[in-house]
């Protein structure tokens, strides 16, 4: 287990890189604890891949130095810094047993037979791979395949970090839920650190202590899930955790007023910003029908079950709220209002603090 620093780091896939949009990684500087299990959360392209192959030594980084626990690594290669990593696409010796691929990792570092034995017994059960031990790997199906890989990384308990990139790609849905429970299982009975990459927030959310966010080449927020839905520190966090998405308002804010769509209303304390590109982000689930507030009419109702998803569209913009399922929703124009404390304020893409929040602070 190790506390990873990433000091000063960002990375170029170009060999002269003169401008910011030439980094796949623009500068960051960070802590991640050590034992806590994180995900790396974003869109394709955002640098996920790129920031867990500079963190496990198969990528050297343009600038800045890579950490664990105070010693610098950065030109260390994986098996020095005593790394497991788990990729998207399964990596298995097809002609070896199921057994013998859970057991080589444990093999070349020397561990007693019985321990190897006993190991990989219950990381096969974890995987749900008990009774094909014995088999050959050659010819098993994908998902299967992928199963042993990540069984290889769950097998050792004496690694820095166990790393996983999309690692549940290949899993069929059910299988995935066993296999996340699995993770955090294993991670709680052991407490190594994890770095698990997903393009998927319910992977993320349900697998993290904490969610490192990514947008562009930039981590833009590090938080629990709870923070990430109450307090999104930059537009993308919101749009992009959350189904349905935090709706976003194109808004004028003078001190504890804001305009949306010609209706001005109170936010209930003062936002200091800096003439920048302002706007209102409120999840769903803290927008309500009333008889007075924003004008708005209804498009259409999803009934997903547990709640209504509702359309409506207010100022030439789609806005979604969320109803209970036995909540009445009128046909036609109706108003919202904006739920206390639900209320977030972003200049420039990123989330301004309250006042109240600067006094409490």
């Amino acid at each position: 287990m190790a506390k990873i620093t990433l000091k000063n780091l960002a990375h170029s896939y170009l060999p002269n890189p003169s401008a910011e949009d030439d980094f796949a990684l623009k500068e960051m500087t960070h802590d991640w604890r050590d034992g806590e299990a994180y995900a790396l959360l974003g869109s394709s392209g955002c640098g996920k891949s790129t920031l867990l192959n500079i963190i496990s030594g198969l990528l050297r980084p343009s600038h800045g130095r890579v950490l664990f626990d105070g010693r610098d690594v950065t030109d260390q290669a994986t098996a020095e810094r005593n790394i497991a990593q788990v990729f998207q696409f399964p990596v298995v010796y097809d002609t070896m047993t199921v057994r013998e691929n859970l057991a080589f990792p444990l093999k070349n570092r020397g561990i007693a037979a019985a321990e190897i034995a006993e190991r990989v017994q219950r990381v096969g059960r974890m995987i749900g791979m008990e009774a094909t031990l014995n088999h050959k790997a050659r010819g098993l199906t994908a998902d299967a395949k992928q199963k042993i890989s990540l069984g290889r990384g769950m097998v050792r308990e004496d690694v820095n970090a166990l790393l996983f990139d999309e690692p549940l790609t290949v899993i069929d849905p059910h299988m995935k839920w066993e296999l996340r429970t699995q993770l955090k299982k294993l991670h709680q009975d052991f407490g190594h650190t994890m770095i698990y990459v997903t393009h998927d927030q319910t992977e993320a959310l349900t697998f993290a202590d904490r969610v490192v966010v990514m947008y562009d080449g930039r981590v833009v927020q590090i938080g629990t899930p709870q923070e990430l839905f109450e307090r999104p520190a930059h537009t993308f966090v919101g749009y992009f955790i959350g189904s349905p998405g935090m709706n976003l308002f194109d808004a004028s804010i003078d001190g504890t007023k804001a305009q949306i769509a010609g209706t001005q209303f109170d936010l209930g304390t003062t936002y200091a910003t800096n003439g920048g590109d302002t706007k209102i982000g409120v999840r769903p689930e803290y927008i309500r029908l009333a008889p007075k507030g924003l004008p708005a009419r209804v498009t259409r109702v999803e009934d997903v079950g547990r709640h209504k998803i509702i359309r409506l569209e207010l100022g030439g913009q789609e806005v979604s709220a969320i109803a209970g399922e036995g909540d009445t929703v009128p046909d036609g124009g109706t108003h919202v209002q904006f739920i206390e404390g639900g209320v977030n304020v972003y200049e420039d893409g990123w989330r301004v603090p309250s006042a109240k929040e600067k006094d409490a602070a």
